[in-house]
């Protein structure tokens, strides 16, 4: 499966770059198209491509290929035209005529990358005969005006994308701008992929609720129905919406068709039997109430055949039924999981929304003012949460919406909206039936009450449709629905008279929260109590599965927050409780530890919600025994709700950090538009950088950090050792791991923790640590010091010997494991040795290239060291030879050597007279590895004799 992020923002230039040798290659972990071939076809120009079009018709048919003509390629996109020339020049025929015809343009830097992607990709290439699935099919008289009939029905259909009529496009402030996105996207859809070139059979678009999937899905019908849309491939497009299918109890694949297509059943049939000419999109599988099949064996392929739905939508999605045909289904992310198991290699594509230029350029056309826009901008970029709702366009429009009705008030919009939650608030109250309206005030609080539960039910069964019986139960009767649905709260779902949803996901969330803090007068218990195990659903995280109830949770904190309950009493006409913040307080303070980070859940669930309801006794009381943190951090959300619950752990003791995201302080930023679109503090994430790391002072019980898979520029680790070295930081172990750090960034955290008197235990591993390992070695406080693949040049003059000799260096423990010390280094190690003065324990020399060659100086070495009672030697080549002349160095019975490794040294028996010897006269050590070498029985039974002679007792590991 080939994994694609959509998000026009972030990659598509409307020009081509001056230098082409800046391309992302195809295999670039950071091209969007990760896994398309030819992406440099993107670069070319509007000119340019035009030019590889005209020279691409002339191109002359090769073996096994056809001729490509001016209709196939006159309205071919960037994409459409590598599809076209994958499928015209099977296997590596296509790179040759790109070659020929980048050379023919005198690009030679394309011609030179078309060379290295063919390199790569040609051990995968397999010759396709793919000529038959690009003809078009025969038509009998009539037939081309019944395809020229449905063409215009969906062009009629699917002409207005944004219907005008209905929410939110009846609104003329509503601007809607990723139409200019659609046709960036549209070509990549189908864009052949690694490594075998092929064109992917079924593609999933996937997004959360709201970014415009099936919008999408209609441009496509729209472009279809032009002409516009891969023309060469003769596709006859049909979009499906899975509730409709499921309305109906049984009913054949081409009777679905047909109800597409009025009256041409007899064309439909033509058509189903050429399915490699079909393009089926698939939508709604949300809103579907039915279980979808997953045995095999009631699966059908018969496409004339009465099926159940369940039946007949499983043989679609598992290509059991026309497996020949593409298939584009439109999914969120929360429906993934489900369907994946059914579907055979699909190339997922993510629709990410608004990205965060388009949300910026959103602000400035609604508000049109600069200033306001600044305002307002400066507002919601303040709150992270927030601002990454905006990608959803509709809830972008709905932020503006409400910010600008209180600016206009000149409100302060930090008190008028304390949280995100506040914002959905404001708007849901605009337009719910209002009190002081036609409805008497138990009509409206009965209506809200039903409203509520139905969310709330639907969100903890995971039921986003609901049906007649739905209602009843909720009280919910035909005035209040006419009601709801006018104002926008419901919208009606396709397929059936009786069937609803919310029109946005976000308001079933929001009134399901609300239900939790509803008064219920009437009640013994006067409100909605959650139990034990409602509340770490809301909080916590299923296992590595994505929270469906995480934006409940959410706003069900955020509702509780003081401020923003008066706002909702006073918008809604009701009443609230409070007895729910009880609960919430117990069961959250309960789990003292936070849980792991997964791929979704990078920073706790419950941080989150904390960060909701701003309330600063509650979040303490909460995070008073959260001993260690687990933090990715890899976009600004998570660093501001990391930073604002890292200060209320005040009994924190441990935190484990990954941090990839950019830190860059508002002086260093780049003067481009996604820069720019901060009017206020653009250096808000440096800010937060800075709360966070602030804890190393003012938490004294914080001893341990952990920096592990991090991207850290100068700043931010100026930032982070600044704390370090604070008097009151407190920090007794500190681990780097696989950290991009700058070699003098490290050698300025090197200095600054000499100032850390507390500081025993520092852990570098995978760092380029150049000239500044002799300032670790030398931190006289340390008494654990590993220093890990970190790079050849570790060691040089005399970088050891100084430190080792200072009588006040409290070193116990030093790890040189993974760097290349060979003949110099081991030299200057030994030397250290000899002469060192510190209380030296244990040595970790672990695949360090040493040979035999420095085995004679090591026992020396050894002979004089007193203090060593552990040597790890494992992965050296040492040989024979290297053993002889190191047991000889411990021959000295008051050798204080106790525990001595050394796997995978590549030494046989024949050095095992001189270890018996060695372990006869050298009574004290207690364990020996000596596995993975090539002992053989003799050595065996050698080492098995001399332990029997022994006095004292080891154990042996072989």
């Amino acid at each position: 499966m080939s994994d694609v992020n959509l998000n026009s923002g972030s990659f598509f230039s409307s020009s081509s770059p001056s230098f082409v040798s800046s391309l992302p290659s195809s295999s670039s972990s950071t091209s969007p198209f990760k896994n398309g071939v030819m992406l440099y076809m993107l670069y070319l120009s509007k000119e340019e491509l035009q030019r590889f079009k005209q020279f691409l018709v002339n191109e002359n048919p090769r073996p096994g290929s056809a001729q490509i003509t001016w209709d196939q390629v006159k309205t071919a996109r960037w994409g459409e035209v590598v599809h076209l020339l994958i499928e015209f020049f099977p296997g590596r025929l296509a790179w040759d005529v790109a070659h020929d015809i980048f050379a023919k343009m005198n690009q030679m830097k394309l011609c030179l990358r078309v060379q290295m992607e063919l390199n790569d990709l040609l051990p995968h290439l397999e010759p396709e005969d793919l000529n038959p699935g690009g003809t078009r099919m025969n038509l009998e008289e009539g037939e081309s005006d019944g395809i020229q009939k449905y063409r215009l029905h969906v062009m009629d259909r699917y002409s207005a994308l944004w219907n005008k009529t209905t929410w939110p496009g009846n609104h003329v402030d509503f601007f809607y701008q990723d139409i200019h996105r659609h046709e960036e996207l549209l070509p990549c859809l189908f864009l052949p992929g690694r490594p075998q070139g092929r064109q992917p059979k079924t593609v999933i678009l996937q997004g959360v609720a709201g970014v415009g999937k099936t919008t999408l899905a209609r441009k496509v019908m729209l472009e279809w129905a032009e002409n516009k849309f891969y023309p060469h491939k003769f596709w006859y497009a049909f979009y499906i919406h899975c509730p409709e299918v499921a309305q109906v109890d049984q009913q054949s694949l081409s009777e679905l068709m047909a109800h597409r297509w009025p009256g041409s059943q007899a064309l439909i049939s033509k058509v189903m039997s050429k399915p490699e000419q079909l393009l089926l999109l698939l939508d709604g599988f949300e809103e579907l109430t039915l279980t979808l099949v997953d045995r095999p064996e009631d699966l059908s392929e018969d496409w004339s055949q009465k099926l159940p739905a369940s039946v007949l939508l499983t043989s679609l999605l598992s290509r059991r039924m026309l497996p020949e045909a593409t298939l584009l289904i439109l999914l969120r992310v929360s429906s993934w999981r489900t369907l994946k198991s059914f579907l055979k290699c699909p190339s997922l594509i993510t629709l990410t929304g608004f990205s965060v230029v388009e949300r910026v350029q959103y602000f400035r056309t609604y508000f049109r003012n600069k200033r306001h826009a600044d305002e307002a901008l400066g507002f919601v970029m303040g709150n992270t949460v927030l601002f990454s709702m905006c990608q959803v366009p509709v809830v972008c429009w709905m932020v503006c919406l409400c910010l600008k009705q209180q600016m206009e008030r000149g409100a302060s919009l930090a008190h008028v909206f304390p949280n995100a939650t506040a914002i959905f608030a404001q708007y849901l109250s605009s337009v719910f039936p209002a009190k002081a309206g036609n409805l008497p005030s138990e009509t409206h609080q009965q209506q809200l009450k039903g409203l509520c539960h139905m969310a709330a039910e639907g969100m903890w069964n995971i039921r986003l449709v609901f049906g007649k019986k739905d209602l009843e139960q909720a009280k919910l009767d035909e005035t209040a629905m006419a009601t709801l649905l006018h104002a926008n709260i419901f919208r009606r779902v396709a397929g059936g008279e009786d069937r609803y949803a919310f029109a946005l996901l976000g308001f079933q969330e929001f009134f399901a929260a609300l239900l939790y803090v509803l008064h219920f007068p009437q009640r013994l218990c006067n409100f909605q109590l959650l139990d034990h195990t409602q509340v770490t659903r809301l909080i916590t995280h299923p296992r590595r599965k994505k929270n469906h109830l995480a934006h409940m949770g959410l706003f069900l904190f955020g509702l509780l927050n003081e401020r923003c309950t008066r706002a909702v009493e006073r918008s809604f006409g009701c009443k609230l409780s409070l007895g729910n913040k009880k609960k919430l307080l117990k069961v959250a303070a309960l789990s003292h530890e936070c849980d792991p980070p997964t791929v979704h859940h990078r920073v706790p669930q419950l941080f989150y919600c904390l960060h909701e309801i701003q309330e600063e006794a509650f979040v303490s009381h909460i995070l008073h025994d959260c001993h260690k943190a687990t933090l990715i951090i890899s976009n600004k959300k998570d660093m501001q709700v990391s930073a604002f619950c890292l200060k209320y752990c005040q009994h924190l003791q441990e935190m484990e950090l990954t941090v990839t995201l950019t830190i860059a302080k508002a002086g260093s930023l780049d003067p481009d538009p996604p820069s720019c679109a901060e009017p206020e503090g653009s250096d808000r994430c440096f800010l937060w950088w800075q709360d966070l790391c602030s804890v190393f002072r003012t938490h004294e019980n914080l001893e341990v950090l952990a920096v592990t898979n991090s991207f850290m520029e100068p700043d931010t680790v100026k930032i982070l050792s600044t704390a370090l070295k604070h008097p009151h930081c407190k920090l007794r172990k500190l681990m780097l791991e696989d950290c991009s750090v700058a070699p003098k960034s490290l050698l300025d955290l090197a200095r600054n923790l000499k100032n850390n008197p507390h500081l025993k235990t520092l852990m570098l591993r995978s760092s380029s640590l150049e000239n500044s390992g002799i300032y670790y070695l030398s931190l006289a406080q340390l008494e654990r010091l590993s220093l890990e693949n970190c790079d050849a040049t570790l060691l040089c003059s005399n970088s050891l010997i100084s430190p080792l000799k200072n009588n006040n260096n409290m070193l116990t423990h030093l790890s040189l494991a993974g760097n290349a010390l060979k003949e110099e280094g081991a030299k200057q190690l030994w030397n250290a040795l000899r002469h060192a003065r510190c209380p030296l324990q244990r040595l970790v020399l672990r695949n360090c290239a040493l040979t035999s060659d420095c085995c004679q100086d090591m026992a020396s070495a050894l002979n004089k060291n007193k203090t060593l009672r552990s040597l790890d030697l494992g992965l050296n080549s040492l040989k024979d030879e290297g053993v002889i002349l190191f047991c000889g160095g411990l021959m000295s019975p008051d050798s204080g050597l106790q525990i001595l490794e050394l796997e995978k040294c590549l030494f046989t028996s024949v050095c095992f007279q001189a270890m018996a010897s060695m372990l006869l006269n050298h009574q004290s050590l207690r364990y020996l590895d000596l596995s993975k070498n090539d002992i053989g029985s003799s050595g065996m039974m050698l080492l098995r004799e001399t332990f029997q002679k022994r006095k004292s007792k080891a154990k042996v590991v072989l």
